[in-house]
């Protein structure tokens, strides 16, 4: 026995119908006109034999059985979108995309590995965008914005990409140049590389490991993380390394974490749109890829081991020991 069903065309009219709050709005979405879309919902409502929208002066709400009937219908046609990305040969998401991202992710995560997405989507364009400054998705035809929060706002649609961590980093030769052999001494010879907006990091790092903060130390002030990254490169000093953004600095050897193991801040990194715009095609994908980029890697065993007393260094031959006012 068959499925007894309305035309599949007007379930996806009603679903973004429903979702829009507007007529309008879901003949955009759908690639038709607004009458199509009011033509086929009357149809909808005829064939169930029950009205799914009020319609007046004040505009377009839902009947009490048109929210029950919109939420089971889009719960349908979400399983069965998802059914469908299995298959490569299905039609691609095509479209644009204007993503507001943090300088440093944009520049130290982001970028490099952009052309991954592009090789996956060839039909979506993406547009970045470093200001620092507040985004209006309304105003300023923005889809999408990659920010540092502690936890989601209840106003638009947050994503939770990945959780930041703390870990000093430094230079390779900074690192053989202080102490015995590989071992480095966070004494007032070698300065602490502080972020003037994030100026907390270092006090925030010495308390989750329950260390009294270095005094009198020699600093060396910066106004970005990415700046601090490169003063360390040059051998100016040590500086608090943010995970992931630190990541490929780490990984092509250009800096080597010590006293390790990463401390878990409260910090996340958050996609965030509106409650309309996560459901579009070429954003779906978007979060898709890079959720998937951001799943952590397997822990390197050459890594692995105690961290009291001395510890263990992510990176080839390399250890570290960290001694505080003479204390190891």
């Amino acid at each position: 026995m068959g499925f007894r069903l309305p035309p599949m065309n007007t379930l996806r009219l009603f679903e973004a119908a429903a979702r829009l709050g507007s007529f309008k709005q879901a003949a955009e979405e759908v690639h038709v006109t607004p009458s199509a879309v009011s033509h086929g919902l009357r149809t909808l409502e005829h064939w169930l034999g029950a009205e799914l929208f009020q319609r007046d002066a004040r505009g377009l709400t839902l009947t009490q059985a048109g929210e029950a009937y919109a939420a089971e219908v889009h719960h349908a046609l979400t399983i069965l979108a998802s059914a469908t990305e299995v298959f490569p040969g299905r039609r691609k998401a095509t479209g644009t995309l204007s993503v507001s991202v943090a300088p440093t992710f944009a520049t130290r995560w982001l970028l490099p590995r952009l052309p991954k997405f592009a090789e996956r989507y060839p039909d979506i364009s993406i547009t970045i965008d470093t200001a620092r400054r507040h985004v209006d998705f309304l105003t300023e035809g923005f889809d999408l914005a990659i920010r540092m929060a502690t936890s989601s706002r209840p106003t638009e649609s947050w994503a939770e990409l990945v959780a930041e961590s703390f870990v000093p980093v430094c230079s390779p030769d900074l690192l053989r140049k202080h102490g015995l052999r590989d071992e480095i001494r966070f004494t007032g010879q070698v300065p602490l590389i502080h972020v003037t907006a994030a100026s907390e990091d270092w006090a925030a790092w010495f308390q989750a490991k329950g260390l009294a903060a270095i005094s009198g130390c020699r600093s060396i002030n910066v106004d970005t993380i990415q700046l601090a990254a490169e003063a360390a490169i040059q051998g100016l000093g040590i500086a608090i390394g943010r995970k992931p953004v630190m990541d490929d600095y780490i990984a092509a050897g250009d800096l080597v974490e010590i006293a390790g193991p990463p401390v878990p801040v409260a910090t996340r990194y958050w996609l965030v749109g509106t409650h309309k715009s996560f459901d579009r095609p070429e954003i779906k994908s978007f979060r898709n890829w890079i959720l998937q980029e951001l799943k952590p890697q397997a822990p390197n065993p050459a890594s692995s081991g105690s961290y009291i007393g001395r510890m263990a260094v992510n990176g080839p031959s390399v250890s570290s020991r960290l001694i505080v006012h003479g204390q190891a």
